[in-house]
């Protein structure tokens, strides 16, 4: 008896280092992308993502928790605009910064959660004309501490965030096409 419950651990010690030695083979950092065609001008899309008002129309995390606190500042929209957050599970908690805005083309965003996990990420949209469309592209980047190279043994964050970046678009889709 004694020897099957260190036999049992023994196993299971070789499969905890197993897990983290693995974890040590992921990549330093992460990026997410999802894109999707748009049969709108860029000029007519680019406003609902540069101005984070309008997020609650197409925003697949928008609606996850009703009663979530938001604080909007800086400029109304574009460079300088912020967007914070402080919502139940589901949401977290965190703030977002418009630092490059380029009309019709590209916004780049600071974003930054504070819980359930810390992490600092670039968010990035692209709007590429395409003859009577546009591409639209929503990016995440950013790094991979040790944390989140153990979660991803277990989860597939592409395909985990990729849900959520294909439902927001699908829908900024829906919204500009009318």
């Amino acid at each position: 008896m004694l020897k099957a419950i260190a036999v049992i651990a023994v196993l299971f010690v070789v499969g905890i280092v197993g897990v983290l030695v693995f974890a040590l083979t992921k990549p330093d950092t992460f990026r997410v992308e999802r894109s999707l065609a748009v049969k709108a001008p860029a000029n007519a899309i680019y406003p609902q993502v540069a101005d984070f008002h309008r997020w609650t129309a197409w925003s697949p995390y928008e609606n996850r928790d009703p009663a979530m606190k938001q604080t909007f500042g800086g400029t109304a929209q574009g460079k300088g605009a912020t967007y914070a957050w402080d919502g139940n599970n589901n949401v977290g908690a965190g703030h977002m910064e418009i630092l490059e805005a380029s009309a019709a083309s590209k916004l780049r965003i600071k974003l930054d959660f504070e819980r359930p996990f810390e992490g600092h990420n670039t968010a990035e949209f692209t709007f590429v004309p395409q003859g009577d469309a546009t591409l639209v592209t929503w990016a995440m980047s950013g790094p991979a501490p040790f944390l989140s190279k153990v979660m991803q043994v277990f989860i597939n964050m592409d395909n985990m965030i990729g849900k959520d970046f294909e439902a927001g678009l699908a829908s900024l889709k829906k919204l500009t096409e009318k």
